[in-house]
């Protein structure tokens, strides 16, 4: 809950002082978290599934407390269409990725559908070996990868068994893309996709299928894995789509939808496990296909919003 008297007293604050006034407190509990899930990191071969459920609520509560930040005390207005999520559903969701500001929105959603303690997100491997950040990450069963599947694939079976066998509740999330959104990496895609022979999709990145099928060939078997989510993203500041805030904007700015001038959006779409092809080729087109549908209705909302 907002305290109106010290929102007013950030508000008159120099902005850069004001984010680090609003960031220090979560800086120092996440750092206390960070211990804690790393210490539970030994405990997780002897009780897994006590440790999953710790880790969630500890990941609930430091996503929550920055997710306020961003939504309550700098005035990220979120908005949304598309399917309505079901609660404490596990999904796959795939997702474009244009700027840190997306775990915003995912988390968002995340909230609404009281699955944020259990959003687990593909992380780069070499974070395993920082200390408590990397092994708490570790610990609460982030997925590691390096982006090359036959290293990948030991540590992919490590996180699905945990899903299949011991069925915990997770929204597994990735960036098909692998990378954020540029206009240099736009370029790059187009080319690649016409040297192909491959669709380019507007406004984003060629998707990189094999993680996608993978993780949904395996999670098949999951009894309580129903459906893939596909978020699509979008962002307007003023006049110009596709332009975000960066990190330490998210966090100093206020009023980011109102005096800022920042549209957030995210388009939802959730597909059951069971209609989606079964044969690696065809769910790798299936993908391609969601992407080329996720530019066409980026490029139309670009024209709705200029027009408005």
């Amino acid at each position: 809950m907002q305290v109106p008297w010290a929102m007013a007293m950030l508000k008159r604050l120099p902005v850069n002082l004001r984010g680090v006034i609003l960031i220090t407190p979560w800086v120092l509990y996440l750092a206390v978290c960070d211990v804690v899930l790393s210490l539970l990191l030994a405990v997780k071969i002897f009780a897994p599934d006590l440790v999953y459920s710790a880790s969630s609520r500890i990941a609930y509560s430091v996503w929550k407390w920055i997710q306020f930040i961003f939504e309550d005390c700098n005035g990220a207005r979120i908005t949304i269409s598309g399917d309505r999520l079901p609660t404490r559903e596990s999904a796959v969701v795939v997702s474009n990725h244009v700027t840190w500001a997306d775990f915003y929105l995912i988390q968002s959603l995340a909230l609404r559908s009281r699955m944020l303690g259990q959003c687990r997100w593909f992380a780069k491997i070499q974070l395993r070996w920082v200390p408590f950040l990397g092994w708490g990450l570790w610990a609460m069963g982030m997925p590691m990868v390096t982006r090359n599947w036959m290293r990948d694939r030991r540590e992919l079976q490590r996180v699905f068994g945990g899903i299949v066998r011991r069925r915990w509740p997770m929204w597994l999330i990735s960036f098909s893309e692998a990378t954020r959104f540029t206009p240099k990496k736009y370029t790059e895609s187009a080319v690649w996709c016409k040297q192909n022979n491959r669709p380019q999709p507007l406004h984003l990145l060629y998707p990189r299928t094999k993680g996608f099928v993978t993780t949904v060939q395996q999670l098949r078997t999951a009894p309580h894995v129903k459906a893939v989510y596909d978020f699509t993203i979008a962002y307007q500041h003023k006049n110009r789509f596709h332009v975000a805030p960066n990190m330490w904007e998210t966090l100093k700015l206020p009023g980011l939808s109102d005096s800022q001038g920042y549209r957030f959006h995210v388009h939802v779409q959730r597909f059951p496990l069971e209609e989606l092809p079964y044969k690696d080729e065809e769910l790798a087109k299936w993908l391609e296909h969601r992407w080329v549908e996720k530019g066409q209705w980026l490029d139309a909302l670009k024209t709705e919003w200029a027009s408005s």
